[in-house]
Order: C-alpha cells, then sequence, then structure tokens
C-alpha cells in the first residue's frame, strides 16, 4: 500500500507560500518587535504555570525557539518549517535542539516526549488533524499536548494592529473553535482535559485583566487566546499492583473488619498502615491481627508527625503498589467499593479518581448537616478552580498512579504546605500535572467504632485559606 502523499498540488503551494512568509517575519524581527511581545511575555508566563521545568519538551512550531527554551527543559526540541526560524532559534538557544521539519512530517523525530506544545499554530496548518496524529506518534500515556489559538472574535482587531505595523502580519487563517479543537483531538487519538480562555488585554498594563479579569465571566469570553489541554486516549493497564494506605488513629475496633473486608486487587493488594498517636491501642491490634492474615501483604509505622497528610504521605513513602488507593480507617467507604477505583484507573479513564459521597443518599449520622453544605460549597468552589468537575473535596478515598504521587511531591513546594487532612495537597498536585481528575460516587456509611477527628470549625478555616491561597496559584496565574 502507497503512502498517502503530504500534500495534494493546493497544499505544496499553501506551504510554500506560508513558508516564504514566515522566513520574511523572521528577518523582519530582528529589526522589528512590534506590540506583540506583551502578548507573547504573557503566553510564556502561562505556559511557565502549565509546565513543571526538567521534562522533555516538544514544541511544534517553535519559531525562534524563546518559549521552549523559558520552560527549562531537560530535553527541549523544537521543530520548524522555516530555515530562517531555525537558525535563529540554534543561534540563540544552543541549549536547546532544533529541527527543519514540517508539523504534517515529524518522521525525523524519535522517542517520548513529556509534553507538547503548538502554540498558535493549528491555525496555521493546512491540515490539522494530519499535525495531530503526527504528534501523537511522539506520545507515551503521561504525555500532555497544549494547544492556544487565537479567538475568532479577535479577526478584526488583529487584521488593525497589522495593517497598523503593530503585529506581525498573517495569511489567511483556520480560526478554528474551541469545538473545532476538540473534534480534530479526538479524531486524532486524543482526548481534552480541560479548555480555558487567556488574554484580555495584550498591552501594556494589562496585568489585571489578563490575571483576574479575564478568568471571570464574562469577560473570558472575549479572551484573545485559547488554550487546550489533552492527553492520549487512554489505554488499559494490565494487572497494575494496588497499596491500600489507611491512617489509623483511635481505630482499634476497626482494624479486624479492614483485614477481613479489604479485598485482593491486580497482581498483588498490600496493606499499608500509618498509626498517628492513638489514645486506644490501635498500633497493638494492627499488630496483632498481621500474622493472622498472611494473605495479605502488610506494612506498619508510626506516624512522628502530626495530621492526616503526614500519615498519608508516610504510607505513600513505603508503598510499593502501582497504584495508591487511600482508606479511612473509619469505614465509612466501604472497603468493597475499592475495585470500582482500580477499574477506573487501571482501564485508563481517569488518572486521579476522586471519591463523591454526596451523590446517593446517605444514612443517617454518616454526615453533620453543616459538613455537608461545606462541602457543596467548597466543591463548587474547587470545580470552577481547577478547570475539573470536582463535586466532593474532602472524600477520603483517592486513587492515583504512584508515579504521579512522586512528581507532586517533587513539586509540593509549589502550593505550600499547610494541608492537615492531604486531599488539597493531592488535587491540587493532580490538577498542576494535568492529570484527569474523574469523581466517583460511593455511598457514605455511618461509623460504627470511634469518633470523627475533624474539627468542624477550625479546619473549616483552615479551608477557607487554602482556598484564597490556591486561588493565587492555580486560577490567577
Amino acid at each position: 500500500m502507497k503512502n498517502t502523499p503530504l500534500f495534494d498540488p493546493a497544499g505544496i503551494i499553501y506551504q510554500q507560500t506560508r513558508t516564504a512568509h514566515w522566513n520574511a517575519i523572521a528577518q523582519k524581527r530582528d529589526q522589528w518587535r512590534g506590540m506583540g511581545r506583551w502578548y507573547h511575555r504573557r503566553l510564556t508566563e502561562i505556559y511557565r504555570y502549565l509546565i513543571n521545568p526538567n521534562q522533555r519538551v516538544l514544541e511544534i512550531g517553535c519559531g525562534t525557539g524563546s518559549l521552549l527554551a523559558s520552560l527549562q527543559p531537560a530535553q527541549g526540541v523544537g521543530v520548524d518549517f522555516s530555515p530562517e526560524m531555525i537558525a535563529r532559534a540554534k543561534k540563540n538557544h544552543p541549549e536547546c535542539e532544533f529541527h527543519l521539519a514540517d508539523a504534517h512530517d515529524l518522521s525525523s523525530l524519535n522517542g517520548e516526549f513529556d509534553i507538547i506544545i503548538l502554540s498558535d499554530t493549528v491555525n496555521d496548518l493546512w491540515d490539522v488533524q494530519r499535525a495531530l496524529e503526527e504528534a501523537h506518534r511522539l506520545c507515551a500515556p503521561h504525555t500532555r499536548l497544549i494547544l492556544n489559538f487565537y479567538s475568532h472574535l479577535w479577526q478584526l482587531p488583529l487584521n488593525l494592529a497589522q495593517r497598523l505595523n503593530l503585529a506581525a502580519p498573517m495569511l489567511r487563517q483556520n480560526w478554528l473553535t474551541r469545538e473545532d479543537i476538540d473534534n480534530m483531538l479526538r479524531l486524532a487519538g486524543f482526548e481534552s482535559i480541560r479548555a480555558s480562555q487567556e488574554v484580555l488585554f495584550p498591552l501594556p498594563l494589562g496585568g489585571l485583566a489578563d490575571r483576574y479579569l479575564v478568568k471571570l465571566f464574562p469577560f473570558r469570553e472575549f479572551a484573545l487566546s485559547n488554550f487546550v489541554i489533552a492527553r492520549p486516549a487512554p489505554q488499559p493497564v494490565a494487572n497494575p499492583s494496588v497499596s491500600v494506605v489507611i491512617a489509623a488513629r483511635n481505630e482499634a475496633g476497626n482494624v479486624k473488619s479492614i483485614f477481613e473486608r479489604v479485598p485482593q486487587m491486580g497482581s498483588r493488594t498490600e496493606i499499608v498502615f500509618v498509626e498517628g498517636h492513638s489514645r486506644d491501642n490501635t498500633y497493638e491490634t494492627i499488630e496483632r491481627e498481621i500474622p493472622l492474615h498472611p494473605e495479605t501483604p502488610s506494612l506498619l509505622f508510626r506516624q512522628t508527625g502530626m495530621g492526616k497528610a503526614d500519615a498519608i504521605r508516610l504510607g505513600f513513602e513505603q508503598a510499593t503498589g502501582d497504584i495508591l488507593m487511600i482508606l479511612d480507617a473509619d469505614l465509612t467507604v466501604p472497603p468493597e467499593d475499592l475495585p470500582r477505583f482500580y477499574e477506573a484507573i487501571a482501564s485508563g479513564k481517569g488518572e486521579f479518581i476522586n471519591g463523591v459521597r454526596l451523590v446517593y443518599p446517605m444514612e443517617k449520622e454518616a454526615m453533620r448537616t453543616l459538613n455537608f453544605i461545606g462541602n457543596k460549597l467548597f466543591s463548587m468552589t474547587f470545580s470552577w478552580l481547577l478547570g475539573q468537575p470536582i463535586k466532593d473535596t474532602l472524600c477520603g478515598t483517592k486513587v492515583m498512579w504512584r508515579e504521579d504521587y512522586a512528581n507532586i511531591a517533587a513539586n509540593r513546594a509549589y502550593f505550600g504546605d499547610f494541608d492537615p487532612f492531604g486531599d488539597f495537597d493531592l488535587i491540587f498536585g493532580a490538577a498542576k500535572l494535568n492529570r484527569k481528575i474523574i469523581d466517583l460516587p460511593i455511598r457514605y456509611r455511618d461509623r460504627t467504632y470511634g469518633s470523627t477527628n475533624i474539627s468542624r470549625w477550625k479546619h473549616g478555616l483552615l479551608l477557607l485559606r487554602m482556598v484564597a491561597f490556591a486561588a493565587r496559584r492555580i486560577k490567577f496565574v
């Protein structure tokens, strides 16, 4: 079977015209900057938030390489079809690798990348689907594809700026909508994770508008740039192992049930207990039960720090499973529900599975009314902050890949360390990694032993502080 030609005659003329155009733009920019520098400065700020340093980054349509170099990649590779652009990129950023290549044919590249960028590229392409399919060949399951492209609403202002020589001239554009891109991504084997609108005032003194107003309705509808983050369409992982991490404080009466009720999942299921300063004999009870259940590999640690977050971190650091699960020792989330979490993550439906208690009716004493209302309000707030639906932020059962947790821990300093629960540390970290977050409804049960360790008012105030802090570090960046 013959290979499909890269371009038909019309496509060849299209590409030749654009190559000549961007060569001329590269030469013009040697002496001219225009007003576009304010726009590109804001784009760089956004990409530096979305992409952590020291990753393998590919930029398709890299121009002179400034954006790629600013991301501090461990391996930075840029491709562009303009010889003049590539010549300047190689000269200005020798720390990165640049190739003269067409986005429609990346056969000269090999390997996999953590991040693939198409910044203001798709609106200029002859065949967007084919370019995305070429990018897909260079993806690993964890790769994130990040695109930004102009909004059609800005066609007239941009044309005016070009006529006044304030912006680089553009040839006829595709002017794709977010829906168009979402469809193209599906056709090319990708799945959109989230989208946002950025840059409201691409001129000096635009900080207030670009950082704050553009995040709010109705201002976001007038943004210049659409951003879309996508991942390769998920593929199931065969038989991964599991670690169920349980922070146990004053839970001696539940220990036997935990061993009896936690199901076997994947190739191996271990239970990791972290006992934290109990007033009862929780530690001794776990120690006594472990040899009575030799079929379940189990680990037991004494917590030296304070709080559930500290306990879960210790358990995660000691866990050996491919998948990390949190199960509250009070058993208000039934252990029998854990296989559903396992299936959701192992199948690829999500990369961070978040338990939700607020869908099904609860047993009478499972959650106090004020706690329920507070959780509803916080879930609405954090769904807006993260750009992904989060219906219940404080359900203790959360599931993720151990590799993703390692990356969350490595970048924990970005948000700070003031979450006593650990829930927001993990949710924020997963969102910062651009992981696909999926809510999984469960039926929340009454406690059968002990009393809650949560202080409603003290911890509620801490949550409000976290909302304000997260808004600065996630939404208004």
